[in-house]
């Protein structure tokens, strides 16, 4: 049912397994074990895309926290206009939180066909999903993609005396399919090889977790929800691999622990990158800032100089006129003036202190206005 999953799972074990059969021997126990391992870098380096857009996705949502309490604070007695809402702020941004989850859902296929793959070079055993042949027949029938003889292959190699497809909790009618192959093997080998790769399996987990927790904002880490999950995430889960590792097949073991290794060093890797990115547009608004700011030493100007063509424009002029002093104003003088209103009040003033600075710096005649008052009579 799952064989498309299966299938690409065993030719890229098969291919690897290949390549290093041929410096190492088909037969050695290191050649299927790296075979394994590649087989976690080939999955993770398809995969890198996918995690540098998560990364940039969880950090999207981390500052856009603040603006999702509010939304849920502002419809929390409505559901769905929370929801239309939240969908338009995801939009706005640019962001799919789906992409934060796809790395994590395509590991699960491939570690389901890898451990189907695996148990199925042993299919002596009875139980669920197991196959019930007999020694023999197992030894002789092809694995996907693998042939009878590369089913053999996998059952003389060893690790330290222990085959890299059985557990320590394997029952004995299935170590017995090793007996022509290498003999049984001995379950203190199996737990001597076995043992240190569950302790580092969880290791490696809770520091990768440790590393994630580090990295969160304040703001994401004071969620409930948030807090909860990396209560889990640094030791419900590296506890589970220890307390389950005694059931896993120890290649399985050797894909949790590669798969750390290759998280913990593409976090550091893909972490430092974005940073410096971030460093260098943070770089960029300081150096436009620093550009459009004044020169050191340059007085500001909160208002600009009226430009003198537009006042030849305008016929408007500050300078004193001939007109007499005591005139009367007119009618459309005083509409004017009132039309002018509080938009000339600043202009005004200065045209009232050059009219007295020019009135100080001209000597005005005494018998001026005696002469204008006989002319009006």
């Amino acid at each position: 049912m799952l064989d498309f999953i299966y299938y690409p799972v065993s030719w890229i074990l098969w291919f690897w397994h290949r390549v290093f059969g041929f410096a190492l021997g088909a037969d050695n126990g290191l050649t299927w074990a790296l075979a394994v391992v590649f087989l976690v870098f080939t999955l993770r380096l398809v995969l890198y895309k996918p995690f540098v857009k998560q990364v940039r996705t969880t950090r999207q949502m981390q500052e856009l926290q603040p603006q999702i309490k509010e939304l849920q604070k502002k419809y929390k007695n409505d559901r769905q206009k929370m929801a239309t809402e939240m969908q338009k702020l995801q939009k706005d941004h640019g962001f799919n939180p789906l992409m934060g989850c796809l790395p994590v859902l395509a590991q699960v296929p491939v570690f389901l066909g890898l451990y189907h793959v695996l148990r199925s070079f042993n299919r002596t055993g009875t139980g669920f999903g197991q196959l019930g042949m007999s020694a023999y027949d197992n030894a002789h029938t092809a694995n996907y993609v693998f042939n009878a003889d590369d089913v053999q292959s996998f059952l003389r190699a060893r690790i330290f005396g222990a085959p890299i497809s059985v557990a320590i909790t394997t029952p004995r009618t299935q170590l017995d399919a090793f007996l022509d192959y290498g003999g049984i093997p001995q379950v203190v080998n199996i737990a001597a090889v076995a043992i240190p790769l569950m302790v580092i399996a969880g290791l490696a987990t809770h520091f990768n977790a440790r590393a994630s927790v580090a990295r969160q904002s304040p703001e994401a880490a004071a969620n409930p929800q948030a807090a909860l999950m990396n209560k889990m995430a640094l030791w419900v889960f590296p506890l589970g691999v220890i307390v389950g590792g005694p059931f896993l097949p120890i290649a399985i073991l050797i894909y949790w622990v590669s798969n750390n290794i290759w998280t913990y060093g593409q976090q550091h890797l893909v972490f430092g990158r974005i940073e410096k990115e971030e460093e260098q547009k943070k770089q960029q608004a300081i150096e436009r800032r620093a550009a459009n700011a004044p020169k050191p030493g340059a007085k500001p100007n909160p208002g600009a100089k009226p430009n003198p063509k537009n006042k030849q424009k305008t016929g408007s002029t500050d300078e004193p006129t001939d007109a007499p002093v005591d005139a009367p104003v007119t009618d459309g003088d005083a509409s004017t003036a009132s039309r002018n209103g509080a938009a000339a009040a600043k202009p005004g003033k200065a045209t009232a202190a050059s009219r007295k600075g020019g009135q100080g710096n001209r000597k005005r005649s005494g018998n001026r206005g005696r002469a204008n008052q006989k002319r009006r009579r």
